[in-house]
């Protein structure tokens, strides 16, 4: 798993995470008081200890920027639609790819769903959304495409399953 870059604790336009897991699930606790004038509930006071949901217990807190807890969640969502075929998505195979005959397009399926050597190279942002592989000595691309979910325009927020309909293309390389 990648480390992402830490910031000072607070810093504008970032978000704690779990040390140990990354995720961003997690809570400290807090003292909140009536406001009478306001009518609302004011934090009064935030204590160290945090916990974590994803781990189930107790954690120290880092700081990343928020575009990073972003990618992360784009990538686990691609990862997830790409190797197991879970989440909300397409798969389309290109006619080029289909040309080759359905053995080909078993084989380049399982290449790209076992494919794993994303770097930064060749995943700049982190999102695993593109990579190349090679089948029987052809190169096979894939890549992700983010739509509402009525495919009537492109996804708002790609890291919100809710929002987006994944749509993952398999496809020659000579067909890009």
């Amino acid at each position: 798993m990648n480390t992402p870059e830490k910031v000072t604790p607070g810093a504008i336009n970032s978000v704690p995470v779990c040390q140990t897991c990354q995720s961003e699930r997690v809570v400290r606790d807090a003292w909140a008081c009536f406001n009478r004038d306001s009518g609302l509930w004011e934090l009064e006071n935030v204590y160290e200890d945090a916990h974590c949901h994803r781990c189930e217990g107790p954690t120290k807190l880092d700081w990343v920027p928020a575009e990073t807890v972003r990618n992360q969640r784009i990538r686990d969502l691609n990862d997830l639609f790409r190797t197991e075929g879970r989440g909300n998505g397409t798969v389309l195979v290109t006619s080029g790819l289909q040309a080759e005959g359905g053995d080909f397009v078993v084989k380049a399926v399982e290449a790209v769903r076992s494919f794993d050597a994303f770097g930064e190279d060749n995943d700049p942002w982190g999102e695993h959304d593109f990579g190349a592989v090679e089948v029987d000595g052809q190169k096979v691309f894939f890549k992700f495409e983010y739509y509402d979910p009525t495919f009537t325009q492109g996804s708002e927020n790609p890291a919100n399953e809710a929002l987006t309909k994944r749509v993952l293309t398999i496809m020659l390389a000579s067909e890009y």
